[in-house]
């Protein structure tokens, strides 16, 4: 299926993503507890949110290293999951690495998962984790394996 935004041919599966949807999946698990949302997708990109509050603070009031991290592989993994069949396929994390750039300390941040490769076997993405003045708080990278749905 070949979905076109934008005048753009978009590496999407689906035509029919609901971002709410997106969200719910990670109700019970933890996206939900740190309570990330799904709120804008394009053509190679999907763009999720996360408070930044006392779930996701380190003890000493400032964004976790970690919290970014999970909102990172997050948003990354359910975009490498919306570019395939999922009666065939899955995507795995591989390898994440993260820089931690500047704190945020209340609010929200902001994910942006772009594409850079989306091959058969893995995919590459760039995650950039901004705050609410679009300052950047962490740049990370994470590569995802696309493995046969009977292997998860």
């Amino acid at each position: 299926m070949t979905l076109i935004t934008g005048g753009k041919v978009a590496i999407w599966h689906r035509k029919d993503i609901d971002l709410e949807a997106l969200t719910r999946l990670g109700d019970a698990s933890m996206p939900g507890h740190l309570g990330i949302e799904f709120v804008e997708l394009g053509e190679d990109w999907l763009r999720a949110r996360m408070p930044v509050d006392r779930r996701t603070h380190q003890p000493f009031g400032r964004l976790h290293g970690g919290a970014s991290v999970a909102l990172a592989e997050t948003v990354a993994s359910v975009a490498g999951m919306l570019t395939v069949d999922p009666a065939e396929k899955v995507v795995v994390g591989l390898e994440i690495n993260a820089n931690h750039v500047r704190a945020a300390r209340d609010g929200y941040v902001f994910a942006v998962a772009k594409a850079e490769a989306v091959g058969r076997t893995t995919q590459v993405w760039t995650i950039r984790i901004t705050d609410e003045r679009d300052k950047l708080v962490c740049l990370s990278r994470i590569t995802l394996a696309v493995i046969a749905a009977g292997q998860a």
